[in-house]
């Protein structure tokens, strides 16, 4: 009898053994979806996310739940879970004589390793073999993974009422805040309502959640006497919120973090939720505001530059308004940023050694080889310093300066910051340095980040788990600084005043973009550790006449850039501050050269020796003047003086003449004054039509006699221009006044000679075309 017992003994034994063999380990999350929940930088929701089988469930860490809701389960569940292996043989066998002996009330036995079997495998225990079949997976459970395993599992996939699964989920959609941070009372609550999800459903407490709670608060007081003093708060509802009113906050933003993190992983953004409601408050009722003049949506952003994380992002001016197309997402869209790309042009600029921040720029009327480009308000103000022309926005300059750029260029700027979509560089030509090329608000908000970070441009950062990226030279530290520097000096909107004389204020250095045909209206700043940007259009590309950056985005921006300077105190603390290898000189305040002799107007810049150009001050220049005659003479005498006059290009005196500021030009020469002597000084004309590298046209057709317009830029001192063709004298001209020459098929080399004996010449090729 003994030997035939341990026989079956073993045979049950090594029955049980092949069957764990035959049957795969089982799985505890595999195959499992869960949700992701978004929170921002405080760990407040955003949003949490349905499981691909339209559950909300998360996956916590053990370690991460706390103690007393593990330890209120477990004395609720299962009291004897660390001793027993994973079927209570008391707790089924009283089971099994209450429910099928006794007829009483029908008890299940089921330990929590059981529970979690028959959640997880899907398991009927309602009947005889279902029950039999959910004990031999709990064995296998135990036979598998360790005890913290399994609870793990079982506080991760428990059922709490409705779609709610899991405690990480049951924390955030009822009590809105993190697993780790519950209290007793809710820790109790969640405790007890795996047991009768549907009839202790928290959202709807008819009465049941709060009697269970209170008949476990009654157990757990045993262990906790200390805890008795809670009674009170404990026998009252708990607040709780239900899976309808989940938050559904920053949907722009949330879904870009959604999509860049990986599939069922939770996300801490960077985002500050009131930084995000500051920000959509200010768009609302500025659109609000300004809906009369057609102003209907707007987006903007907010990134901190030291860390590039994203401290806010608004999509749309309504997330939910189909009228405006809501729902698609501004701060990632293509558009035209206008003259926001301008900076970058000055910071290469500064970093090739062309200018310095008091160079003199013209911005008078150019063409560049068939570009005519235009200022926005179709004037042209004649002379004026590299920073002037970029807080002004002047597009001559911008143009002139990106064309004498060495490689890579602008083009290659762009390219090299990751800017997407670009076209052939040959397709935008010059235009490209007035915005002709798309680009999104996250690319731009990170080259001006890069600018506040001394010329290292990295990538914006949405989680703050992401990597810190070391970052791409783009400019050097002293350009950036000088480009920032000079952004600082424009005045806010409709602000009659400078800066230095109000109190209480906050250098913010900031550009604004507008689009050709009035599409786009950015305005892009940098103020203490943020870059702020603002974009005001119509996602459908339709035109208004009130979309201009300075008077459309601009006002806005500056309302996000009061509210920040009352908010953080970082704002008055934190700017950019000169970098070795930069120092202040001492420049002509007219020319940005050297300062000579007989400057008197001096100012000082920012420069970078070695780097920035070094050019003697060339506007003011002694000559000798005969008293008797008012003419300059060559010969000193009795009669002549020195004095000192401005020697102004023609295209610039023009302006002047146009402005009504009258400048004292040197008078014409005397006989004395050869032509060698003449041609030794002073600066040779420039041709500037007909342009470089353009062939002009003749019409067959044409019945009126056809000609080309010959125009030189000249010197101060001249008065007259003599123009050859393939060395035939073809006409004169007046300083600043063009020659109509009657114009023929052919190639021709075209010269001008001023009367001082300098010159320029150029190649003009004119075609005859139906």
């Amino acid at each position: 009898m003994k030997q035939r017992w341990l026989r079956r003994v073993l045979l049950a034994v090594l029955g049980l053994a092949v069957l764990y063999a035959a049957v795969p380990r089982p799985p505890l999350r595999e195959g499992l979806g869960f949700s992701q929940a978004v929170t921002d930088r405080e760990g407040r929701l955003l949003r949490l996310t349905l499981s691909p089988d339209e559950k909300y469930r998360l996956w916590v860490p053990l370690e991460r739940i706390p103690s007393t809701l593990v330890e209120a389960t477990l004395l609720h569940e299962d009291q004897h879970f660390r001793e027993h292996f994973g079927v209570n043989p008391v707790a089924v066998g009283r089971a099994v004589w209450n429910t099928y002996v006794a007829r009483g009330r029908r008890m299940g036995g089921s330990t929590l390793t059981m529970q979690l079997a028959r959640i997880r495998y899907g398991i009927e225990s309602r009947t005889p073999t279902g029950k039999v079949w959910q004990m031999l997976r709990a064995l296998q459970l135990e036979c598998t993974y360790s005890k913290d395993e399994i609870l793990e599992a079982y506080l991760n996939l428990a059922p709490y009422g409705r779609n709610v699964e899991g405690v990480g989920a049951a924390s955030l959609v009822y009590f809105a805040k993190d697993v780790e941070r519950l209290s007793l009372a809710e820790a109790l609550t969640l405790a007890v309502v795996p047991q009768s999800p549907a009839r202790r459903d928290p959202g709807k407490d008819a009465g049941a959640l709060t009697a269970a709670r209170m008949r476990l608060f009654e157990r757990w007081l045993e262990p906790h006497p200390e805890d008795a003093e809670r009674r009170a708060l404990l026998s009252q509802p708990l607040p709780v919120r239900t899976p309808e009113e989940l938050p559904f906050l920053a949907p722009h933003f949330v879904g870009r973090a959604l999509r860049a993190s990986p599939v069922g992983s939770s996300v801490k953004s960077t985002l500050d939720l009131s930084m995000q409601k500051l920000l959509e408050r200010h768009l609302r009722q500025y659109v609000e505001r300004r809906r009369e003049v057609g102003i209907r949506n707007a987006a903007a952003m907010l990134v901190d530059w030291r860390t590039l994380e994203v401290r806010a992002a608004v999509g749309s001016a309504d997330f939910f308004d189909e009228g405006i197309d809501g729902q698609v997402d501004g701060t990632q869209a293509k558009r035209s940023p206008g003259s926001a790309l301008k900076p970058f042009i000055y910071g290469l600029g500064f970093d090739q050694g062309l200018i310095h921040p008091r160079t003199m720029l013209k911005d008078a009327s150019t063409g560049f080889r068939g570009y005519d480009p235009e200022n926005f308000d179709g004037e042209f103000v004649g002379p004026l310093a590299a920073e002037e022309a970029l807080v002004r926005s002047r597009n001559i300059p911008a143009v002139a300066l990106a064309r004498q750029l060495r490689a890579p260029g602008l083009y290659g700027f762009l390219q090299q910051a990751g800017v997407t979509g670009l076209r052939e560089e040959s397709y935008y030509g010059l235009s490209l340095a007035l915005g002709s090329a798309e680009v999104s608000m996250v690319e731009l908000v990170e080259l001006y980040a890069m600018l506040a970070n001394g010329g290292l441009l990295r990538p914006l950062r949405l989680s703050v788990d992401a990597p810190r990226d070391e970052g791409t030279r783009m400019l050097s530290a002293q350009s950036s600084f000088m480009v920032l520097d000079s952004l600082s000096k424009g005045p806010r909107p409709a602000q009659a005043f400078r800066a230095e004389w109000a109190r209480d204020t906050v250098p913010v250095s900031w550009k604004t973009g507008t689009s050709t045909g009035f599409r786009d209206a950015w305005s892009v700043g940098v103020v203490g550790p943020y870059v702020v940007a603002v974009w005001v259009g119509n996602f459908d590309g339709q035109p208004n006449p009130a979309f201009v950056g300075q008077t459309a985005a601009a006002p806005l921006m500056f309302e996000v850039v009061d509210s920040l300077r009352a908010k953080d105190p970082d704002v008055r603390r934190v700017h950019p501050t000169p970098p070795p290898g930069v120092s202040r000189v001492q420049v002509c305040a007219l020319s940005g050269g050297i300062p000579g002799a007989h400057c008197h107007r001096k100012t000082s810049t920012w420069f970078v020796p070695g780097v920035s150009p070094i050019r003697a001050c060339d506007v003011h220049r002694e000559v000798l003047v005969d008293t008797r005659t008012g003419l300059r003479t060559c010969v000193p005498g009795p009669s002549t003086r020195t004095q000192v006059f401005e020697f102004w290009s023609s295209d610039l005196l023009r302006l002047f003449q146009k402005a009504g500021l009258p400048r004292r030009v040197p008078p014409a020469e005397d006989a004395t004054c050869g032509l060698e002597q003449r041609a030794s000084a002073g600066t040779a004309p420039q041709i500037t039509t007909p342009e470089e590298g353009v062939d002009y046209n003749l019409r067959v057709s044409a019945k009126e006699p056809q000609t080309v317009p010959l125009a030189v830029v000249t010197d101060a001192d001249v008065r007259r221009v003599f123009w050859f063709v393939d060395e035939q004298l073809v006409g004169t001209a007046p300083r600043g006044e063009p020659l109509h020459w009657a114009a023929r098929p052919g190639t021709y080399v075209v010269r001008a000679v001023d009367d001082q004996g300098r010159s320029d010449a150029r190649t003009l090729t004119v075609r005859l075309v139906p």
